[in-house]
C-alpha cells in the first residue's frame, strides 16, 4: 500500500510522508491516547474509540472476502468446546478480537503479540490462538488445525465481507489536507498494484521470513481492488460490524462512520 509514498514514487508538492512500521495494536493505542500520527493504520474495532479525532480514509483497507482471522489449535475442537478454552489474541482492539467476541461473547482471552501467538500455542501455554497476518497461510506447517475462520463465519452470518483494518486521518488537519492525503494514499496503492513485482520486493523487507510465493499470496488477499475502494458492500460491512459490536455490548458507545475521499 505504502510503497509508492515510502519510496517517493508518488510525490505531493508541499507534503512529506514518513513511513513508520509498528504493529497494529500499538497503532490503535497511539491513535486513541496520543493522536500521535497524522495518518495511521487502525483496526476497525478501534475506530469507535478514536472517531472524535480521526476520520476513516475511503481507501487503504484490508477486507477478507470469505476469509479472515482464524482460531487454530494443536488438536481439533468443536465450536462449543473452543468457547470454553482460553485463547491467545493479538490485541483487545483488533478487529479479530471484535469478531471473536461477536462469535463467543464469554470466551476467555489473553493478549499475546501477534507474531508470538503460534509459538505460545505450540508451547502449550494456550489451548488455541487467534491468528492474523501471514500465520493464516502457515499454521498447518506448524501442525496446527483450523477450528474456525471468522471471515467465513461473518460471511455466513451477514452475507458481507469482513473488514479488518483501515487507515484513518486526523480531523485537525482540515478538510483540504485530509482530501489531499487520501488521494495520495490511493495513488500509492494504485502504483503498488500496477508495479506489483517491485512493490512486493519492497514489502519483503518486512515479511518475517515468509517466502516470496506465500508473501505474494498474502498480499493478494489483503491488498487488492477493495484496498482502492471498499465498495458499497464493503462500507455497509464496516457499519454493520461496528453497529453489531455496539448492540451486543462489545463497543460501549454508538459509532458514526464517515469517510474521506
Amino acid at each position: 500500500m505504502f510503497y509508492g509514498l515510502a519510496t517517493n514514487k508518488i510525490r505531493v508538492p508541499g507534503f512529506k510522508f514518513t513511513h513508520t512500521l509498528t504493529d497494529i495494536e500499538t497503532l490503535n493505542q497511539k491513535a486513541i491516547h496520543e493522536q500521535f500520527y497524522d495518518v495511521t493504520a487502525i483496526s476497525f474495532h478501534a475506530y469507535p474509540y478514536l472517531q472524535d479525532n480521526y476520520a476513516l480514509m475511503a481507501c487503504g483497507g484490508s477486507v477478507g472476502e470469505g476469509y479472515g482471522p482464524m482460531i487454530v489449535a494443536p488438536k481439533a475442537y468443536t465450536l462449543d468446546e473452543i468457547k470454553r478454552e482460553k485463547i491467545a489474541i493479538p490485541g483487545t482492539l483488533t478487529t479479530a478480537n471484535l469478531a471473536l467476541k461477536l462469535f463467543a461473547p464469554e470466551i476467555e482471552t489473553a493478549i499475546v503479540p501477534f507474531d508470538r501467538i503460534i509459538p505460545e500455542v505450540l508451547a502449550g501455554n494456550y489451548a488455541a490462538g487467534l491468528i492474523i497476518h501471514e500465520g493464516q497461510l502457515t499454521y498447518a506447517q506448524e501442525g496446527l488445525k483450523k477450528i474456525l475462520d471468522l471471515g467465513i463465519w461473518w460471511r455466513d452470518l451477514t452475507g458481507l465481507p469482513l473488514p479488518l483494518g483501515g487507515n484513518a486521518i486526523r480531523r485537525s488537519l482540515g478538510e483540504k489536507t485530509m482530501q489531499i492525503c487520501t488521494q495520495a494514499l490511493r495513488e500509492s496503492i494504485q502504483h503498488g498494484l500496477d508495479h506489483r513485482e517491485a512493490a512486493l520486493a519492497y514489502a519483503m523487507q518486512f515479511a518475517r521470513d515468509l517466502d516470496e510465493n506465500l508473501a505474494n499470496k498474502f498480499v493478494g488477499m489483503y491488498v487488492n481492488e477493495r484496498t482502492l475502494s471498499y465498495g458499497d458492500d464493503g462500507r455497509e460491512a464496516i457499519k454493520k460490524l461496528l453497529e453489531m459490536g455496539h448492540e451486543r455490548g462489545v463497543i460501549p458507545h454508538p459509532v458514526k462512520v464517515d469517510f474521506v475521499g
